[in-house]
């Protein structure tokens, strides 16, 4: 009987021994609670460490950096336009004690963040217009030929603020708050900003617009390019033909000169020749099978038919 009590002492004092002993890594800083209640401070020395065990728990915080991922959330800006903003952020739990009395884990840190940042981003939304948002800076834009008409006068505004500077007004004020539950707040950044549904399909509308004034532009400057070099090449073909036409009729008259002057020769070589040769075109130009003629008696062209003259 004694041997297997003591079996059962032996196991007994082991669980206990074992539960009574705890480790704390070098992420980790611990909370001891007994009876719900944290007891001393908070523990950040790494190693092997000792509590009353079954009465005492350990609860477990990271020391490292945190991400925050907010959720996106549908913001209007100051000059009413609607847009998604996708918030994150770096935050560490500074205060275990603290920590743990307000939120009790990292799932409620979270949440109280959540609460903090969107309700911080909320305000200074709606406290800037939308290019302060999204710009950082006055920097000139390099307008080319083909943006330069879809840039608006908005697209190009002056800002006061920027992107940047909002960012970290809402870190500031987000920050100020966070203290109050053991959290430090090192980083807030937008994630992602657009426009909702109704505005993207607005938008993208204005976009398609403006793309066909370009092309109607560019297909107006060719057209007009195209009908000025076609205006050329008329012009370009009538120079060119009239200066043909002007060599086409020297030569011709040069020609025509020529033969007149053969023509004369010849009938002041032999008048009867010439007078014989032009009847004999005339009639051949003028008749044909069908042709009847009529002549009188005393006709040059009736009597160069009726044999040779005398």
């Amino acid at each position: 009987m004694r041997n297997p009590l003591l079996l059962i002492i032996a196991i007994v004092v082991a669980i206990a021994l074992f539960s009574a002993v705890y480790t704390v890594s070098e992420t980790e800083q611990v909370i001891i609670t007994q009876f719900g209640k944290p007891i001393g401070g908070v523990i950040t020395t790494p190693g092997l460490h000792v509590k009353v065990p079954a009465i005492q728990n350990v609860h477990r915080f990271d020391k490292r950096w945190l991400e925050f991922d907010g959720d996106p959330n549908e913001i209007p800006t100051k000059d009413k336009k609607y847009i998604w903003v996708d918030t994150y952020a770096r935050w560490r739990i500074a205060d275990a004690l603290r920590f743990y009395q307000a939120v009790q884990n990292e799932r409620g840190g979270q949440s109280r963040l959540d609460d903090i940042v969107d309700g911080e981003t909320r305000n200074a939304i709606a406290s800037y217009d939308l290019i302060e948002i999204v710009r950082s800076s006055d920097r000139e834009f390099q307008l080319t030929g083909e943006l330069e008409g879809i840039m608006t006068a908005e697209a190009v505004a002056s800002i006061e603020t920027g992107r940047e500077a909002i960012t970290q007004r809402i870190l500031e004020l987000s920050s100020a708050i966070t203290p109050e539950f053991g959290v430090e707040l090192v980083d807030v950044r937008f994630k992602r900003i657009n426009y909702t549904e109704s505005v993207q399909q607005a938008v993208y509308q204005r976009m398609i617009t403006e793309r066909k004034r370009i092309a109607e532009r560019s297909r107006s400057e060719g057209q007009g390019r195209a009908a000025e070099i076609r205006g050329q090449k008329e012009r370009d073909v009538l120079a060119a033909t009239s200066v043909g036409y002007r060599t086409a009729e020297e030569l011709k008259g040069k020609a025509d000169a020529k033969a007149t002057d053969i023509y004369a020769k010849a009938y002041g070589r032999d008048p009867s020749f010439y007078q014989f040769f032009k009847s004999m075109e005339t009639l051949k130009a003028s008749l044909d099978e069908d042709a009847t003629l009529i002549l009188s008696t005393d006709s040059d062209l009736l009597r160069y038919m009726k044999g040779p003259r005398p």
